[in-house]
């Protein structure tokens, strides 16, 4: 890691810190992108009887490949079954049957609510995003549900231009007292960790990456960051875990 550049050292650290959070986790429906890289590392490391469910209706993925996209082929062989998209998102997620899912976005809120649809105005966007896909639903139905996303201003603001996927919504008990399960339980950056730990479902900091400030933190985060009672640093990587990842 020593000659690692301080970016890529980071991302590799946010990306093993996620893998880590599904230790002891059975089935997780896994997001494009960051958590695609995250899932496949966790099953290679601390969880290698986790199944991987993808929206395109793979159940049990075990590639032997980083896959590019959840069409990917590669996701097929040697999955536990492949199913249509109905039934999976009606029998195994709305059922109840995925224990946890790994999300990302273009934006997040202080309550873990994703956007994921535009950024700016909504009929007359900046940038034109994929949209929701599956995720709004995963939101939903699955608990608890775990993010991975850099730290950026761009990313985490005071409001969403659209509010794609629920979180806490306005915190407190607001999903709950519209039937949902769970919401956001662990929070994965480049820069530090953060969970909802709180009666207000805030999302706070609990952990700063080695050579990560607090000032830092507080500046990429576009309001009033809320602390945990006890801040610790996030151990480093270790070498099965760089090893694995590169391998990736």
């Amino acid at each position: 890691m020593t000659n690692t550049p301080k970016q890529d050292t980071h991302s590799a650290l946010m990306i093993i810190c996620a893998a880590r959070a599904l230790a002891g986790v059975r089935t997780v429906f896994v997001g494009v992108g960051l958590p695609n890289v995250a899932c496949n590392l966790a099953r290679r490391t601390v969880a290698p009887d986790l199944e991987l469910i993808y929206e395109s209706g793979v159940y049990g993925a075990r590639p032997a490949r980083q896959p590019l996209s959840i069409g990917d082929p590669a996701l097929v062989t040697g999955a536990t079954s492949v199913i249509s998209m109905a039934d999976l998102f009606g029998l195994y997620l709305q059922g109840g049957l995925i224990d946890a899912a790994m999300l990302g976005g273009a934006q997040i809120d202080r309550y873990g609510n994703l956007n994921t649809t535009v950024i700016g105005e909504y009929h007359k966007p900046k940038v034109r995003l994929p949209g929701s896909g599956g995720a709004c639903e995963i939101a939903k139905n699955v608990q608890p549900i775990f993010y991975i996303m850099h730290l950026t201003t761009r990313a985490f603001v005071e409001r969403l231009d659209f509010r794609t996927s629920p979180g806490n919504l306005d915190g407190g008990d607001a999903r709950a007292q519209l039937g949902m399960a769970g919401g956001p339980r662990l929070l994965v950056t480049d820069k530090a960790i953060f969970d909802f730990a709180n009666p207000e479902g805030e999302m706070q900091l609990v952990s700063l990456h080695p050579g990560a400030t607090l000032d830092e933190v507080r500046a990429s985060v576009g309001w009033e960051l809320r602390l945990a009672d006890t801040i610790i640093e996030t151990p480093p990587p270790t070498e099965d875990e760089i090893r694995y990842l590169e391998r990736q």
